[in-house]
């Protein structure tokens, strides 16, 4: 987690906010799972975007989801963008977000990764499996092997293959 004032009290806020909601419009609901709490995971800065704010992005763990964020460094209040699908960069992949908005902290982008949570036996499962996310969309791919050609050397494919639509594999 950063520790940038500016976006601790942003991330904070997210955290807040979410709390209250599982205390008031979530209270008592059949899909709370009650061995978890509203815990923000690995946010820190993430890549622009056209028509967006600078944002940081995370995952946000609550008794009945579990969420990729991606929330403004600076509060935002865009109507227009609530329910707005957009398919938006976290580390390597692309993933559809959704728009919300919430009074306490303006508009923010969300993609549902669990919901229900009753998979999840506790909260230390639940944050381990958001953090293990996180490290696998954020850390780099290996570049591919180069192609044989660059060596001088062509594979081609056998007739059987080319004619089935197979290449040649090892």
């Amino acid at each position: 987690m950063t520790t940038d004032p500016m976006l601790v009290y942003r991330i904070s806020a997210l955290e807040t906010l979410f709390r209250q909601i599982a205390d008031t419009r979530m209270a008592g609901l059949p899909v709370i799972n009650r061995a978890l709490r509203v815990e923000a995971v690995g946010f820190e800065p993430c890549a622009s975007e056209p028509d967006l704010p600078a944002a940081v992005s995370g995952g946000l763990v609550t008794p009945w989801f579990m969420n990729l964020v991606r929330l403004p460094l600076v509060r935002e209040d865009d109507p227009g963008r609530v329910g707005v699908s957009r398919r938006l960069a976290l580390g390597n992949e692309r993933f559809d977000f959704i728009g919300a908005h919430e009074a306490a902290i303006g508009t923010f982008d969300a993609c549902s990764l669990f919901s229900p949570m009753f998979d999840f036996p506790d909260q230390d499962n639940a944050v381990a499996t958001a953090r293990a996310v996180l490290i696998r969309l954020r850390t780099p791919q290996a570049p591919a092997a180069a192609p044989r050609e660059a060596e001088g050397e062509v594979e081609r494919p056998s007739r059987r293959g080319f004619l089935f639509g197979r290449s040649r594999t090892p």
